[in-house]
């Protein structure tokens, strides 16, 4: 076996052990082998990196950088990913058996966002806002300071990006914390940062475990803005610790997102976005469509095409490029997953197609399952795996109050060729996104986020301006 990767802390822009020496294992899921360590941050090494991005935003030059120059270093950084889409793409695939061309789909994604948020920040304006006693108004939007960001396994790259992206572009310095499953892309994006010319504390990456190393920044006085992906019961935690210092969240938490076909559907393109919606990724998307509703008129030929597309999906070595499905991300969440796959099966629920692979390996095979009662906890829990649960329903009305029945809001997909109804539901369905007849489709100016238990605020264009700024009104006075 070749020597295994290591994976430092990234602070003051060097690569660094632990204060301590602690090291975290990190895992291929595909071979179920150690391939790597990572530093496994601690409060010391937590602290290093707030006192860093501190004084980088406190003295540097980069919060006071003119905005051209700021967007010239942050597609510098773009370029050099760019040219190595491929290591960061092996890198993702090989810490969460990502399919490598997804994976590579992912860097690209990852690149956009820091080149629209470059130019974003670079072009925007401030409102002016006339008055009749003799003032002048205007806004400015400074940077917050100190922007602590923690992101999930599921897209290390591309939601580290996501958060990193605007933060810095406003002026911020971020500290991101990437999770403890999946540091490997995020720490090369860090090295990538440093190589670009970024000043030293700009961006420090800090691994490790979200106790200690990310309750201490989200708990730390001097971090301005804190931003996290991840599960609703984490995402409650980490509200309670910026409370402590009254620092404002943006929180992108769970869901159980619906997805709605009606009887007037294109058949051929609702089938190959409920495939999408479920099964990319392995179902490990915040996004995913799992719980499917469909018309009575049409259900058992939509459900009998369903299953035949999800079987077709190849699973194996996310290296092979025939593969479109492999191994869950860890196996604590196999275990997962695959207790909610037999929970169903004792709850009566009736499987088209799926279930847990027996041959030892992470996988859970793509999993249509109906009968279920609503409340099943199959049903109504997020699995964040490739279990899509089917109902049929009548009515349209009898559909959006399915789709609504959930404490989660992230998002929702509706299929149907009648244009009236489907600005119809898609104004009452309870979800901070609405895709018709399409799903996975990003404007970066747009708003991102949910209601409920799936998050709190909005980030994207100027929704990500106004939670990474501190928006400042300017009232002068020019006439006596």
């Amino acid at each position: 076996m070749s020597e295994q990767q290591f994976f430092g802390h990234i602070i003051d822009g060097e690569e660094v052990e632990s204060v301590g020496g602690e090291r975290l294992d990190v895992w291929n899921p595909w071979t179920r082998e150690v391939w790597a360590q990572a530093a496994d941050g601690q409060e010391a090494d937590a602290h290093k990196a707030i006192e860093s991005s501190r004084r980088a935003f406190d003295e540097g030059p980069w919060a006071t950088m003119g905005r051209v120059e700021r967007a010239q270093h942050i597609h510098a950084l773009a370029d050099l990913m760019e040219e190595r889409t491929d290591d960061l793409a092996r890198l993702d695939s090989t810490n969460m058996a990502k399919p490598f061309e997804e994976a590579k789909h992912d860097v690209a994604r990852s690149v956009w966002n820091f080149r629209f948020f470059a130019d974003h920040q670079r072009d925007h304006v401030g409102e002016v806002y006339p008055m009749d006693t003799g003032h002048h108004t205007y806004s400015e939007f400074g940077p917050a300071g100190v922007v602590a960001a923690i992101s999930p396994w599921n897209f290390p790259l591309m939601m580290a990006s996501w958060k990193i992206a605007p933060a810095i572009a406003w002026g911020n310095t971020c500290i991101i914390k990437p999770s403890e499953d999946t540091p490997a892309s995020v720490t090369m994006l860090g090295r990538l940062a440093t190589e670009a010319g970024l000043p030293p504390g700009v961006l420090n990456v800090l691994n490790g475990h979200g106790a200690p190393a990310g309750a201490t920044l989200t708990g730390d006085d001097r971090v301005d803005r804190v931003t996290f992906t991840g599960s609703s019961t984490t995402g409650k935690a980490v509200m309670a610790s910026a409370a402590s210092h009254l620092a404002p969240v943006s929180l992108e938490l769970g869901g159980k997102g619906a997805n709605i076909v009606f009887e007037d559907a294109d058949l051929d393109n609702a089938v190959y976005w409920a495939v999408e919606a479920i099964f990319r990724n392995a179902g490990q998307i915040c996004l995913a469509g799992s719980r499917l509703f469909v018309q009575a008129s049409i259900y058992d030929e939509f459900l009998a095409r369903f299953t035949e597309a999800a079987e077709q999906l190849s699973i194996g070595d996310p290296f092979d490029p025939s593969t479109r499905f492999s191994a869950l991300a860890s196996r604590k969440h196999f275990e997962k997953v695959s207790s909610y796959v037999e929970s169903a099966k004792e709850l009566g629920g009736r499987f088209h197609t799926g279930g847990v692979a027996d041959d030892g390996s992470w996988v859970v095979r793509p999993t249509i399952i109906d009968s279920l009662a609503l409340d099943a906890e199959p049903y109504c829990e997020e699995i964040f795996g490739p279990v899509c649960v089917v109902n049929s329903f009548e009515t349209e009305e009898e559909a959006v109050a399915l789709a609504n029945d959930t404490r989660y809001g992230l998002n929702a997909m509706l299929f149907t060729e009648n244009l009236s109804r489907a600005h119809r539901v898609s104004s009452v369905l309870r979800a901070g996104t609405v895709w018709v007849n399409c799903f996975f489709i990003r404007d970066l100016r747009t708003p991102f986020g949910g209601v409920g238990d799936s998050g709190v605020g909005r980030e994207g264009g100027n929704f990500s301006r106004e939670f990474f700024t501190e928006p400042k009104a300017v009232v002068m006075q020019i006439r006596r």
